[in-house]
């Protein structure tokens, strides 16, 4: 995937002076080794930091190895001062581990006591407001701490984009969408950019774009991708256009950031002037890492991105849409999976997902604006949705935001897309999710979450959370099991 991060991790030994500096470095130097098997590169800092001067050192060692995710260690008990002054001068993503006791023949000389000294750290780090990954368990053997790093470099990706991403949109959201209402002062606490602009700046670089001499390849490439399905190949030279557009406004628009997201209008006056929907533009753009939300949701945008930062995979972004009939539920759910007919729902958006995530796909009209738009005669500009059912795979459906009064909430849940067909039209599957029915009421409903979530196609639940966390998210939903009841739920229903 294109558009983010490469995350070149660094591990920074710590210790107390009071203890043995050979312990934390030997220890160090084990963690390393279990990362070499793992095949996570890692540069060990070869300073241990015991003072501020050696963590002075040990930071101009990290900046110039090109470090920019890091992981301090506590070898032993740990210089709560010098190690979180290294974790705020870094000023990368951070994440603290500590090394439990190797052996109960060597409790003397070779006992470290950093299980007390995470103790310091994290209090420490809470006293100077350094934000900092720490595992549900950070204090292991370093087999298990280099487990914990592997999980640190999804979370780590994650942050450092969002560090260095611009949101781009175009429009004001369509009426009645108040629901993608976007206060963006948190989008600045977590140092991301913010680029609004006209639909009319759209349509002018689009028509700017006409003749361009790239169209022919595009096109080309489109036929390549959509196969059988090129049902509607008259629509092509203009939609690839229009991706040239979006390409080359991204390129042209970046300023000092690294990477890019659209949060675009698609409706209702697109189609009249630009004589098309982009839906299928937007799949592409999100299948090779630049997701493009509909219906200018900018934090639909930004939870997309966090999503494919965790999972390395293009993501989408669906309506949580209607409910399953009975009839499909008693035919092809019960009895073959363990879901009752509350856990599932079908997630649709009129074209928007990468043809990779789908069973199959066509080149169709998009089917809701026709009524309004081309009621009485053949498809025109309602052309350019990707249809097509969602293929199977776990998932997990989430979604970053701003609430109203801008507090930042946010939710996950893992679920799955079913081997069912959904008998239905736009790219569209049939979810389950353990406990849905009362997610849906005391989570999406409760929070006040829009209909918008972002999919990524895997379980990426812990990730998630963590980077939630990472954020300062103080309310995180989750779907609970039977018997935990969420604080709004009537225990007598």
């Amino acid at each position: 995937m294109i558009n983010m991060p490469e995350i070149k991790l660094g591990i920074a030994a710590v210790s107390r002076s009071c203890f043995p500096k050979s312990l934390s470095e030997g220890r160090c130097d084990e963690v390393c080794r279990e990362c070499e098997k793992r095949g996570i590169e890692i540069f060990r800092c070869p300073t241990v930091s015991e003072n501020e001067k050696d963590m002075q050192k040990a930071v101009s060692e990290l900046k110039e190895a090109g470090v920019n995710a890091l992981v301090v260690y506590l070898g032993n008990f740990g210089p709560e001062t010098t190690e979180t002054l290294l974790a705020k001068n870094f000023g990368l993503p951070v994440m603290f581990a500590a090394a439990a006791e190797e052996s109960g023949k060597d409790l003397i000389d070779g006992r470290g006591d950093a299980f007390c000294g995470m103790l310091n750290a994290s209090y420490n780090l809470g006293l100077r407001g350094v934000k900092a990954y720490i595992p549900e368990y950070p204090v292991g053997t370093p087999d298990k701490v280099a487990d914990m790093i592997g999980e640190f470099i999804p979370v780590a990706r994650a942050i450092l984009g969002l560090s260095k991403l611009k949101v781009i949109s175009f429009g004001p959201r369509p009426q009645d969408f108040l629901a993608c209402n976007a206060p963006i002062a948190r989008l600045y606490d977590m140092g991301v950019e913010i680029e609004e602009n006209s639909e009319l700046d759209l349509f002018a670089a689009f028509n700017a774009h006409a003749g361009d001499k790239r169209i022919e390849g595009v096109v080309a490439d489109m036929v390549s991708e959509l196969g059988v399905g090129n049902k509607m190949p008259g629509i092509l030279p203009k939609l690839a256009q229009y991706e040239l557009t979006l390409l080359d406004w991204a390129e042209e628009h970046k300023g000092e950031r690294e990477y890019v997201v659209f949060a675009n209008k698609c409706w209702p006056s697109f189609q009249t002037q630009f004589g098309f929907v982009p839906c299928y533009v937007n799949s592409r753009l999100t299948g090779r890492g630049i997701p493009v939300s509909c219906e200018v949701d900018i934090w639909g945008a930004v939870s997309e991105y966090i999503g494919q930062c965790v999972s390395d995979d293009c993501v989408t972004l669906l309506d949580i849409n209607n409910t399953v009939p009975e009839d499909i539920y008693s035919e092809e759910i019960k009895g073959r999976f363990d879901y009752s007919l509350t856990d599932t729902f079908m997630g649709f958006h009129c074209g928007n997902t990468a043809s990779g995530k789908l069973s199959s796909c066509e080149m169709k009209f998009q089917r809701i604006m026709r009524r309004d738009l081309e009621p009485d005669r053949e498809p025109d500009i309602t052309r350019g949705t990707l249809e097509g059912d969602i293929a199977p795979s776990k998932i997990t459906f989430f979604r970053l935001q701003s609430t109203a009064d801008a507090e930042l909430a946010a939710y996950a849940a893992e679920g799955e897309v079913l081997p069912v067909a959904t008998r239905s039209f736009g790219a569209i599957g049939v979810f389950a999710i353990k406990e849905m029915g009362r997610f849906y009421r005391h989570v999406l409903i409760e929070g006040r979450f829009p209909h918008h979530g972002a999919v990524v196609f895997s379980h990426k639940g812990k990730a998630l959370y963590s980077v939630f966390r990472y954020l300062g998210v103080k309310k995180i939903g989750f779907n609970q099991p039977a018997g935990m009841l969420y604080p709004t739920e009537n225990p007598f229903a």
